[in-house]
């Protein structure tokens, strides 16, 4: 737990590190329980654990401090449901909950799908993969770093 004024107690100080480590266009990727994450961080990603955590929650006290950017068109992804969960009408009520939460934050663009196999690739290359408690099927977020304006750095 981080005991610092204005700073979400949720928010780890290694993940406090990785989000202010990453530069403009890195992608960090909030896993759900499911997810291969040490599969996925052999190759590269740093691996961060946040079990017990709920991506909704997570999700809210990250985007008070990172930036979502604005130079591309979808600045959040989701895992795609694949063929069979489609046409069987699968639901994934979490994207809406993200969905909230990302405009709340400022960013009115809408969330990226990436077929499943896409997105492990993506995550491969993400800058950090946060391992969560979350249980929602395709709960996977990956998040781009946007940059902070230079009159709000003042």
């Amino acid at each position: 737990m981080v005991v610092l004024k204005g700073i979400p107690s949720v928010l780890s100080p290694e993940l406090l590190y990785a989000l202010a480590k990453m530069g403009h266009g890195d992608e960090i990727v909030l896993a759900d329980a499911n997810f291969p994450t040490s599969s996925v961080c052999a190759c590269g990603p740093k691996e961060i654990r946040a079990d017990g955590l709920g991506i909704p929650h997570l999700l809210e006290a990250i985007l008070k401090l990172l930036p979502l950017d604005t130079y591309v068109d979808c600045p959040a992804a989701v895992m795609d449901l694949v063929d069979s969960d489609k046409e069987s009408g699968l639901v994934v009520p979490v994207w809406g909950t993200y969905m909230v939460l990302i405009s709340q934050a400022g960013s009115k663009a809408p969330i990226e799908k990436v077929e499943r196999f896409a997105f492990y690739e993506r995550a491969k290359k993400a800058y950090a993969v946060v391992a969560t408690g979350e249980t929602a099927l395709y709960g996977n977020l990956i998040l781009k770093k946007g940059v902070i304006p230079a009159e709000q750095l003042q």
